[in-house]
């Protein structure tokens, strides 16, 4: 239970994030955003995790480094591809890596999903369908943004793999580590970087960087010791739902019945997913009875 409601606080605070970053990334170039804010969750994890890196050695280094590459190809191609389709579009497409991470998962390392797990994900694929209404503009940009849908998935799988064999505190530092090199690249490369200004830019950066960063990727290291890449997936499809939820309580959005009932597919998914979210709505629902 405590897996769960720490990867509900993740998606949460992914979710609140959004309305934060749409506003930093109206006045400050996007990648060089990403490459500060990779550098804060690099600057918050090393003063502990610095002197743990040791013990990853040759492979442990390695498998930071392939995560934190996945991590920032799929940020890239996601905004690639959010320039070229639709917000909705991107958001349901991105979603997709609740199919492809247990997909990945049977392919590459014969992990079998049970029924259950799989109605789960069904579940939630419908709901991120509701909830973005799946308007599309491009195809194009629809394949960029399902390429850092299969980066995530790619992420969740091998965390799976590596999180039980390596340090958390080390191997997350080395993922966020190898996350800021890349953005650090491309920042250059686009001539972007420069020294943010305002406090719009600033209080961004350290909410992502600290704790949509830092911790965030720390819970799901320390979760995917305890539980399954696919019910990980599946928890991480409420993000839209907290950033819908976060956008009509702190932007104004506005969210139909379709838009509700999407939210509310996506938590049936979970609950379906992870038996300990079944087991809590069970005896909710007991209890009000």
């Amino acid at each position: 239970m405590l897996v769960l409601v720490l990867l509900l606080a993740v998606t949460a605070v992914w979710g609140l994030t959004f309305v934060q970053v749409k506003d930093a990334v109206e006045v400050y170039p996007l990648f060089a955003f990403l490459a500060l804010r990779f550098a804060i969750a690099t600057a918050t994890l090393a003063p502990a995790a610095g002197l743990r890196l040791r013990t990853l050695r040759s492979p442990g280094v390695g498998a930071g480094v392939v995560l934190g590459g996945l991590l920032a190809l799929g940020y890239a191609l996601q905004t690639a591809g959010l320039a070229l389709t639709t917000v909705s579009a991107a958001g349901f497409v991105t979603g997709l890596y609740v199919v492809l991470t247990p997909v990945f998962a049977l392919l590459l390392f014969r992990v079998r999903i049970g029924r259950t797990a799989w109605g789960g994900v069904a579940l939630a694929t419908v709901g991120l369908a509701l909830l973005s209404g799946v308007e599309s503009e491009a195809a194009a940009g629809d394949l960029l943004v399902l390429g850092g849908a299969a980066a995530f998935a790619l992420q969740i799988v091998f965390m799976e793999r590596w999180a039980p064999r390596f340090d958390v505190l080390a191997l997350t530092l080395a993922e966020m580590a190898t996350a800021f090199l890349g953005f650090l690249v491309i920042a250059l490369a686009l001539g972007q970087l420069s020294v943010p200004r305002g406090w719009t830019v600033w209080s961004a950066l350290l909410v992502t960087g600290v704790f949509a960063s830092a911790l965030a990727f720390l819970v799901q290291t320390w979760a995917q010791r305890r539980t399954t890449a696919t019910r990980v997936a599946v928890v991480f499809a409420m993000e839209p739902v907290f950033a819908a939820l976060f956008g009509v309580t702190l932007a104004g959005d506005r969210l139909g019945w379709v838009g509700w009932a999407g939210c509310a597919v996506i938590m049936g998914g979970i609950a379906l997913a992870e038996p300990a979210a079944g087991d809590a709505l069970g005896r909710l629902l007991r209890r009000r009875g």
